[in-house]
């Protein structure tokens, strides 16, 4: 897939990110005096709303004014009711990370869309609503040390769910990880944010809906979220998770059963995430016979030596600087598999989480990286599988990840492993057939051409024959397409599931410490059930480090994107279905509904810690754009062709702008009104911040390993 192109303020002679000097304790500060100059803000840019690469063989067609939104798009619910603008009730500085808004519920049975940091009142509901309270506990030294509570259902009907995550911290803390399950079963993978002295809070607004079944049982409740607490790390999370029961219209067919692939902890109250490859990460599992949809997802995150893993060097080129000893290797591509039967089912290409800790810390707050509040999953459709599973057997199901290896001549290879750790959890979503039918269906036919893998490094020396820099090319290709012919209650279907992905990563390090990765991660995922998800991460990343007289300096300038488009029933929330539920029509003629959604950020900081005084500051400038929209496509002549796009409305845009933990800029509309904002000012000026770590040496300060 061709480039959507980021924009960036450096200089693409020299690219780098931290980090070849040894961790010291400077990185884990209070706070420095003296105020810097603010490195130069980046200039807003105009926003791209259509990649190439996503607009490649799709004709594309914009509403007009000569067919007006509420012919197709009817939302007369907003337009007539008078709108409501509530500030949210931040009294400690806020931290929040930009998303489209969701639809949630007041506890006066209204329905509100939410992103966090704006509510907007839509409509009273006549129909029940019902609010719980389901976690309020302070994370301190809370590693191995999960709240573990009873989850029963509220006493209202309901088809819709949503969690609404509120945490406060005051002091000095690493950002966590997080994770909320049901049991084995893992709902929500979340991260932190870094507090400051006088204290931060955020608001998270998730749509639950898609594990509506679990819902409707009891349930134990596990909130695992590791944390230290001592002299020099002194802040707890004060976390509170409620969740909003109501009835809205819905557009999608929940999962009749659900199936963790997980270590299966949830009896003893604990976590159920493998921690790859220390373990394998697998499960023998049983399904009904009577199954006709099936789809596989997968949470994959990468911590320690992994959490920077796009940043990592070939795995020939680890000990190019041997006076600060082994880079992480295993190159900066990444690959999250899915085995069935030691068969190849399905793939994932991360997406390039960065934490608030991470890079340079300044760069994320208040406006956290891409889904750092929100780690998403991805899907991998294995219906053509289910002539195979319903037999009555157990079957294996295995998640694996692979780096590469290389030669340094230009040849590479699956490594079939990686640093320490991935945290990975899989989940099976079933749809039954008619009740006695036995599914069974034709032999799987897998096209697996070989994936097309090349790394090419090269070793610069200076005049006294030492490395001065290393630089890379990595490059790496996939096709696959698994089919069936599956015979249901109602027929037999054609039933397929395809991929086509793309990669590449210009790196460049140099023995100062400076540090550039250049990333495009592209491709397509198609299902013969309508499912497809096109998507593109580029992400640059840039930063320099210093040491002097027992201070460590760290610059950096970070430009990234997320563009994803998605058509037909995808497992999760697209996002599209908050904006469904408040239209008066159903949308006719047969016609895909899916949403498309673009997001960059830009952004420069700094950072400097004082080895002797063990105190830290960092600043920064990040702005970030935002649009959402809904799209209409007609139908595909092949289950394996692009669909045509007819139809594009923007439902949601905002641009934020930050500088020196304030925000400075903040435009945000929602079906085409203006919504305002109010931010809390901060108090601490980017004083105490905490480095976690950096590519290319992993997450070395966080105490993970």
């Amino acid at each position: 897939m061709a480039g959507w192109r980021i924009e960036t303020n450096h200089n693409d002679g020299k690219k780098a990110v931290p980090s070849l000097a040894t961790a010291t304790p400077l990185v884990c500060g209070d706070q420095v005096d003296s105020l810097h100059a603010t490195l130069g803000a980046n200039r807003r840019r105009p926003f791209k709303i259509m990649s190439a690469a996503l607009a490649v063989a799709v004709s594309l067609v914009l509403w007009s004014n000569a067919s007006p939104a509420s012919e197709i798009w009817p939302v007369t619910s907003i337009a007539t009711k008078d709108r409501v603008l509530r500030d949210a009730p931040f009294k400690l500085s806020e931290v929040f990370q930009v998303y489209p808004p969701v639809l949630t519920t007041f506890p006066d049975g209204s329905l509100d869309l939410a992103d966090g940091s704006s509510d907007t009142a839509v409509t009273p509901s006549s129909r029940s609503t019902c609010q719980s309270l389901l976690v309020e506990h302070s994370f301190a030294s809370s590693y191995g040390q999960p709240y573990v509570g009873t989850y029963t259902p509220p006493q209202c009907n309901f088809n819709r769910v949503a969690f609404n995550l509120t945490v406060k911290a005051a002091g000095r803390q690493f950002d966590r990880l997080g994770s909320i399950s049901f049991g084995d079963i893992e709902l929500f993978r979340t991260s932190t944010a870094e507090p400051s002295k006088s204290g931060i809070s955020w608001v998270y607004i998730k749509d639950m809906s898609n594990f509506l079944p679990l819902f409707m049982t009891h349930q134990t409740l596990i909130f695992d979220l590791g944390n230290i607490v001592n002299d020099v790390y002194t802040a707890p999370f004060n976390v509170t998770l409620t969740a909003a029961f109501f009835t809205a219209e819905s557009t999608v067919a929940p999962a009749d059963l659900i199936i963790p692939v997980s270590k299966r902890q949830g009896a003893v109250g604990q976590p159920s995430f493998f921690q790859y490859p220390r373990e394998s990460a697998l499960n023998e599992i049983t399904i009904p016979q009577n199954v006709k949809r099936a789809v596989f997802t997968v949470a994959a995150t990468g911590q320690a030596d992994e959490e920077f893993w796009w940043g990592n060097v070939p795995q020939s080129r680890v000990d190019s600087f041997s006076d600060v000893g082994a880079l992480l290797g295993f190159s900066p591509f990444r690959e999250v598999q899915l085995y069935i039967d030691n068969l190849l089912a399905g793939v994932v290409w991360p997406f390039p989480v960065i934490f608030t800790g991470g890079v340079v810390p300044g760069l994320w707050r208040p406006v956290v990286g891409i889904d750092a509040f929100d780690l998403k999953e991805d899907e991998i459709d294995i219906t053509p599988w289910l002539g195979h599973l319903c037999d009555g057997n157990s079957h294996t199901f295995a998640i694996r990840v692979s780096g590469l290896n290389d030669s340094s001549i230009g040849s590479a290879y699956p490594s079939n492993t990686t640093g320490d750790n991935w945290w990975l959890t899989g989940k099976i979503f079933l749809w039954l057939d008619t009740p006695g039918h036995v599914t069974t269906s034709s032999r799987v036919q897998s096209f697996l051409p070989a994936p097309k893998y090349e790394i090419v490094s090269r070793v610069l020396t200076g005049s006294n024959g030492s490395n001065q820099s290393l630089t890379y090319d990595v490059v790496a290709h996939r096709r696959l397409q698994i089919s069936s012919q599956v015979n249901l209650a109602n027929g037999t279907s054609a039933v397929s599931w395809s991929q086509h992905l793309s990669y590449t990563n210009l790196g460049n390090y140099t023995t100062e410490g400076d540090q550039t990765n250049k990333i495009q991660t592209s491709g397509q995922d198609i299902s013969s059930s309508g499912y497809q998800r096109s998507f593109e991460y580029p992400l640059y990343s840039y930063s320099t480090q210093s040491m002097s007289t027992g201070n460590l300096t760290l610059t950096a300038n970070v430009s990234r994107g997320k563009s994803l488009q998605v058509l037909g029933p995808a497992v999760f929330p697209t996002g599209l279905e908050s904006f469904i539920s408040i239209r008066n029509e159903s949308p006719g003629g047969g016609e895909h509904l899916g949403a498309l959604l673009h997001t960059s950020q830009n952004g420069t900081a700094y950072y400097t810690a004082n080895q002797t005084a063990h105190t830290s500051y960092s600043y920064g400038t990040t702005e970030q754009e935002m649009s959402f929209s809904g799209i209409r496509s007609s139908a595909p002549r092949e289950a394996s062709d692009t669909p045509k796009i007819t139809q594009i409305k923007e439902l949601f845009h905002r641009y934020v702008k930050a500088v020196n933990d304030s925000v400075i800029q903040d435009e945000e509309s929602l079906l085409d009104t203006s919504i305002g904002h109010r931010h809390s000012e901060p108090t601490d000026d980017g004083r105490g911040m905490a480095l976690s770590g950096s590519p290319g040496r992993g997450a070395w300060a966080r105490g993970w390993r």
